[in-house]
C-alpha cells in the first residue's frame, strides 16, 4: 500500500491473505510490548505501519524506544542482547529462532487487535492497461503454482530447493528454511477470510488502509479503488474453482 501510495503507476492485482506478516521478536527478558521503554526495538528499512500500530495500541511510549535500523538479518542479536526486539518476518527470523531452540518473546499484530493484509501482488498500472490479458494469464499461472504448492508441499519445495541449490543459492535457501517458511505462510493462505486465493475487495484493505493513513507519514493517500483491481483475479475463477487451462 505504501508502494502503491508512493507512486501512480502501481495496481495491486492480488491479496493473499489478512495476515499481517510482521511480528516483533525479543529478548526474554522482554514480556509485554511496553517493556520496550527504555530499550531498543530494531527495524529493516522503515518500522512498518503495522508494527508502529502495534506498539500505539500497547500504549508504547516511542519517543522512550531506541529506533535502531538493521543491517543484519541475524536474529540471534536479540537473544544475545544486542538488541531488545526487532520487527521482522514472522515466518522467517523467528522460525529460525525455533529451529535453534533458543528462547525468545514474540508479539503478533492480532494480540493487540491489529488487522492487516499478507503478500498483495502489484503490476505497472500503464502495462496492465495495455497488457490485461497478459497479466490475467500471468496470475493464473501464478495461482495454479500457489495451488499445487498447498496440495503437495513436500513436493514443491524439493522444486524450490533444488532450483535455489542450482543457482548457488543452496545456502541461503535450505529445504529446512523453505519449509519453515512455507507451513507458516501456507497457513495464511488457508485461513484467509478473503476469499479464493488472490481475490481482493476494498473491503479487505481497509483496516490497513487505516493504519497507513495513521502511521505510514504518507501526505496523500490515493483512495483504495485508485490502488487496486478488485476483477483481474477474481474472474479466473469459476464455481470456486481456478478456470485452468485458461480460454
Amino acid at each position: 500500500m505504501l508502494a502503491a501510495a508512493n507512486s501512480k503507476n502501481l495496481t495491486a492485482v492480488a491479496t493473499y491473505g489478512n495476515t499481517p506478516p510482521f511480528s516483533i521478536f525479543a529478548n526474554e527478558k522482554i514480556k509485554s510490548l511496553k517493556d520496550l521503554e527504555g530499550g531498543s526495538l530494531g527495524y529493516f528499512i522503515n518500522l512498518t505501519p503495522i508494527a508502529s500500530a502495534m506498539l500505539d495500541a500497547a500504549d508504547v511510549d516511542v519517543s522512550k524506544v531506541e529506533l535502531i535500523k538493521m543491517t543484519n538479518y541475524d536474529p540471534t542479536v536479540v537473544t544475545r542482547g544486542q538488541v531488545d526486539a526487532i520487527v521482522g518476518y514472522a515466518s522467517n527470523q523467528p522460525e529460525s529462532l525455533r529451529a535453534q531452540g533458543l528462547p525468545f518473546t514474540e508479539f503478533f499484530p492480532s494480540d493487540v487487535g491489529v488487522e492487516g493484509t499478507y503478500n498483495v501482488m502489484e503490476v505497472n498500472s500503464e502495462f496492465l492497461a495495455d497488457n490485461r490479458e497478459v497479466a490475467a494469464d500471468f496470475m493464473r499461472a501464478s495461482l495454479h503454482a500457489l495451488q499445487f504448492c498447498l496440495d503437495s508441499a513436500d513436493e514443491c519445495l524439493d522444486v524450490l530447493a533444488q532450483l535455489a541449490d542450482d543457482n548457488g543459492q543452496g545456502s541461503v535457501f535450505s529445504r529446512d528454511q523453505l519449509e519453515r517458511t512455507w507451513n507458516v505462510e501456507s497457513q495464511w493462505v488457508k485461513d484467509s477470510n478473503s476469499g479464493l486465493p488472490g481475490t481482493q475487495t476494498v473491503a479487505d484493505w481497509k483496516a490497513e488502509y487505516e493504519l497507513v493513513k495513521q502511521f505510514g507519514n504518507v501526505d496523500n493517500l490515493p483512495a483504495i479503488t485508485d490502488m487496486m483491481d478488485e476483477t483481474l483475479v477474481a474472474d479466473l475463477y469459476a464455481d470456486g474453482e481456478l478456470i485452468w487451462p485458461g480460454p
